[in-house]
């Protein structure tokens, strides 16, 4: 157990500090005054993509001591780098390309390695992509769930989509637009013809909110290429989805039971776990270390 308080909350700085800086998810005036603030008093910000984060720099003047590359294939060698940084006494700011960092990128596994060091992590808020288009969406923001990028490999899709099928709330997912349209023939084959849409550029240029249920966007992706980078937003399980669910057959059975069932038709262990893990919408990983 650990207790962190941050007099930085009252707008004064402290040394030896990461701070996970919000930057803008598209239009540069969206950037917060402490953000800029904090990214000037800092020693060292690193970033996820150096070229990217220098133009945000240069157009609001900061220049800082170092700026420093962090990102999901130099992370295991710069994370206890940046560290020794900080522990030294350098304040240090992270940012991702757009919007929050550690969320869907290496920053989440630097802040691990901050709060297992005894350092202060301290957040400054900023846009939020899922979030933006969540609120825009016109579907319930009182429950969510956010699961960024789906994996690449089918039956890992498949996997996750299964789980987060009887999920009540809203779903939330990150996107490119050589993916989107494989996506949502997945989100239709698995989830059903549930009312979304489609989050496009938000805060840019030619943001654009596609709003029907997935055929009809697949139908207009048909029609007009797909561009830019997509926040899709899903219709939560309806409640006779939740009630399907509570009459499955295999309600009453533990999970050894289940599967067991399965073994007995003749499936392999494996299958039998895959099977399983479909019916309680869950992964099968979490069949898997259930029955350890």
């Amino acid at each position: 157990m650990s207790i962190q308080k941050q007099s930085s909350f009252q707008g004064e700085t402290t040394s030896g500090s990461l701070y996970l800086v919000g930057t803008p998810i598209g239009n540069l005036e969206d950037i917060t005054f402490r953000a800029v603030r904090t990214l000037k008093e800092c020693d060292i910000i690193a970033a996820e993509d150096t070229r990217q984060t220098r133009k945000l720099l240069t157009h609001f003047e900061i220049t800082p001591q170092l700026l420093f590359s962090y990102h999901e294939h130099n992370k295991v060698a710069s994370g206890p780098e940046l560290i020794r940084y900080i522990i030294e006494g350098k304040n240090l700011a992270l940012v991702s390309d757009a919007g929050l960092p550690a969320i869907s990128d290496p920053g989440s596994d630097l802040v691990k390695l901050a709060i297992a060091a005894g350092i202060s992590v301290i957040p400054i808020p900023g846009a939020n992509a899922a979030l933006s288009a969540l609120i825009v969406s016109g579907l319930s923001t009182e429950r969510f769930t956010f699961a960024g990028f789906l994996p690449r490999d089918r039956k890992d899709i498949q996997s996750v989509l299964s789980s987060l099928q009887y999920a009540q709330g809203t779903l939330l997912f990150y996107e490119s637009p050589h993916r989107i349209i494989k996506t949502l023939s997945y989100l239709l084959e698995t989830l059903g013809n549930r009312q979304v849409v489609l989050a496009r550029e938000i805060t840019k240029r030619y943001e654009e909110m596609v709003r029907g249920n997935v055929e009809e966007c697949l139908t207009w992706l048909a029609e007009h290429a797909p561009i830019g980078e997509y926040v899709v937003v899903v219709e939560g399980a309806s409640k006779e989805d939740e009630q399907a669910q509570r009459d499955a057959w295999w309600q009453d059975l533990s999970l050894e039971e289940h599967v067991t069932h399965y073994e007995k038709e003749g499936e392999t262990r494996k299958d039998a776990m895959k099977r399983t893990a479909t019916d309680r919408g869950v992964s099968k990983r979490d069949i898997y270390n259930s029955l350890l």
